[in-house]
């Protein structure tokens, strides 16, 4: 089933507010076989609204709609769906008692605007908001649907998971399936990797592609199989998946969808090992990215931020010597860094970043975007110097992750 989603707001519109919500549809739509075709973004304008409605039935006969359902006069989705549906706006009791409830808990009291709240299109279903103020509207019109859903990422999601998706699939009678399985993969070029498994990829069954989803140092692989009977897919795409390991071996270090920091994790808490992170440019980025990932806490022990030199001489014991006569940034620098670190969490692997992020402190010898990486595990250590382009957060992003990726490698040698 093909659907499509549009979203409506001002803010989304002049960058004031990301749109997090359509990417998360399409994500939990596509976990039971459903594509999302087309998004589309509008201003909270009636004609926009209207004319973005007639493109979407035209293709589709879903559509999922979010925003421009609150109390406040800037907000007219609900007005405008009852006019292009052709009902009228009733006062709907059983909408305003979830929203009494709503308030009762939170301790706040009614108004006029939150009054208002329940009136709602008499041509829709209403689909109580368990978290919110703004029901769901679901419309019908010539075998076609519409569900409008408030903006609010949490309320959306809420909604969406205990509600929609299974009225929608239950409406149209729908079983279809799509089911993926994903690695992660080192030590290749996409082209290289490419040419590896075209053997592979002619031998699969129709039902099933793979699909290359590179970044920097890793490509993320993933089977796609699609069909009417999720029960006949899971071992198709389960015997493919285990032919790829076999042909990928060591390459393949991450057998399932997740981020470097992630896979790296993965990796640590199989083999009962910590980690500490000595950062300097990164700034704690690295430690962020790792306790991002929940159960984090078994295998990563915490990080000094060394931003100073002080930092690093008096509590990482880097040498005065070595931070006059080679720089912070520099090899020296950071393999003390993570011997310091390591000895000081006691852990048995660490991450130490030093460099330039910019905008400015750069030299003719040490440019804006040079950061020098060293990774430990053990005895065993190794250091590299980068030279990152782009501005002081693409800089710091691209450190972090190449030194992630540094000590995978280390630890799968």
């Amino acid at each position: 089933m093909n659907v499509e989603i549009i979203v409506i707001g001002d803010e989304l519109l002049i960058g004031q507010v990301t749109d997090t919500n359509s990417g998360w549809i399409a994500r939990e739509l596509n976990h039971v076989g459903w594509e999302v075709t087309e998004i589309t973004t509008v201003r909270d304008r009636e004609r926009e609204i209207t004319d973005a409605l007639d493109s979407s039935f035209a293709r589709v006969d879903v559509v999922l709609m979010t925003g421009g359902l609150g109390p406040t006069k800037d907000d007219i989705t609900k007005q405008t769906l009852c006019r292009y549906f052709g009902g009228k706006l009733v006062f709907d009791e059983s909408v305003y008692a979830n929203v009494e409830a709503i308030f009762a808990r939170r301790h706040l009291s009614m108004n006029a605007s939150t009054h208002d709240q329940a009136y709602v299109p008499d041509v829709c279903t209403v689909i109580q908001n368990p978290v919110g103020t703004a029901p769901v509207m679901w419309f019908e019109r010539e075998g076609k649907v519409l569900v409008s859903m408030p903006g609010v990422p949490s309320e959306m999601k809420t909604v969406m998971q205990e509600t929609v998706i299974n009225r929608l699939r239950q409406h149209f009678r729908d079983h279809s399936a799509i089911l993926h399985r994903t690695c992660l993969v080192k030590d290749f070029t996409e082209s290289r990797l490419s040419e590896s498994l075209t053997d592979f990829e002619k031998q699969l069954p129709a039902c099933i592609k793979l699909a290359y989803l590179p970044t920097p140092g890793v490509i993320r692989l993933r089977l796609t199989a699609r069909g009417d009977d999720e029960a006949q897919l899971q071992p198709l795409v389960d015997g493919e998946f285990a032919k790829l390991k076999a042909l990928l071996g060591e390459h393949l270090f991450c057998d399932v969808d997740a981020t470097l920091a992630g896979a790296l994790g993965r990796i640590l808490a199989r083999r009962g090992e910590t980690l500490a992170t000595a950062e300097s440019c990164t700034g704690g980025n690295i430690a962020h990215e790792i306790t991002r990932v929940a159960g984090s806490s078994v295998y990563f022990k915490g990080s000094v931020v060394a931003y100073s030199n002080e930092v690093k001489e008096h509590v990482l014991h880097v040498s005065s010597q070595t931070l006059e006569q080679c720089g912070a940034v520099s090899r020296e620098t950071v393999l003390q860094m993570t011997a310091g670190v390591q000895r000081l969490l006691s852990t048995h692997c660490a991450i130490a970043t030093s460099g330039i992020a910019g905008p400015g402190g750069g030299s003719a010898e040490k440019p804006v975007g040079t950061v020098w990486i060293a990774v430990r595990y053990g005895e065993r250590d190794r250091a590299e110097c980068f030279h990152f382009g782009g501005d002081r957060e693409q800089v710091i992003a691209r450190a972090t992750q190449s030194a992630l990726l540094m000590l995978v490698q280390l630890l799968t040698e």
